[in-house]
């Protein structure tokens, strides 16, 4: 798995250029867009199981779904910042894109060193340290296991569904 880190303020611009907002919606129209004009080698080279990397805000700027849908159909395990934009971070849910806040292992992370991430349990292994961070919700952890915040109303709905027509 490989880090691919950045700075601070990394905005929706940068994850995903404006100018394709109107005519690029699904995942394979975006993914050779993502980071064009920050890293332009992140879309060829970016494998599943990568994780993002960044400093503070990332994904402020404009409401933009583009980057987060990308992330998710490029196999994106995690998106590790100091902190996040809140659109960005309620986007991310939306997608089932998991995000952590984790300064600490934000600034012992160094090119070459390698990064193991356990989402559940709440721990990211740098470099020889290992960093916690509180464990995401259940809810948000569920929402990530049904792929998106709508594929988990649906299966909400249909659960109720059943155990009406049960009862």
């Amino acid at each position: 798995m490989k880090v691919w880190k950045y700075g601070d303020d990394i905005n929706t611009d940068m994850l995903f250029p404006g100018k394709y907002t109107y005519t690029c919606s699904t995942a394979e129209e975006v993914t050779p867009h993502l980071l064009e004009d920050l890293d332009a080698d992140f879309a060829g080279a970016v494998k599943q199981g990568d994780i993002v990397m960044a400093g503070t805000n990332f994904g402020c700027g404009s409401s933009r779904e583009q980057p987060v849908l990308g992330f998710k159909a490029v196999g994106i395990a995690a998106v590790v910042a100091e902190s996040f934009a809140r659109i960005f971070y309620r986007a991310a849910i939306n997608q089932g894109l998991v995000l952590v806040e984790c300064p600490e292992a934000v600034a012992a992370f160094k090119d070459g060193d390698e990064a193991v991430l356990d989402v559940d349990g709440g721990k990211i292994a740098i470099g020889g340290n290992v960093f916690e961070f509180p464990p995401l919700p259940p809810e948000i952890l569920a929402i990530r296991d049904a792929g998106g915040l709508l594929n988990y109303a649906r299966a909400k709905l249909e659960e109720r569904a059943n155990h009406e027509t049960r009862s």
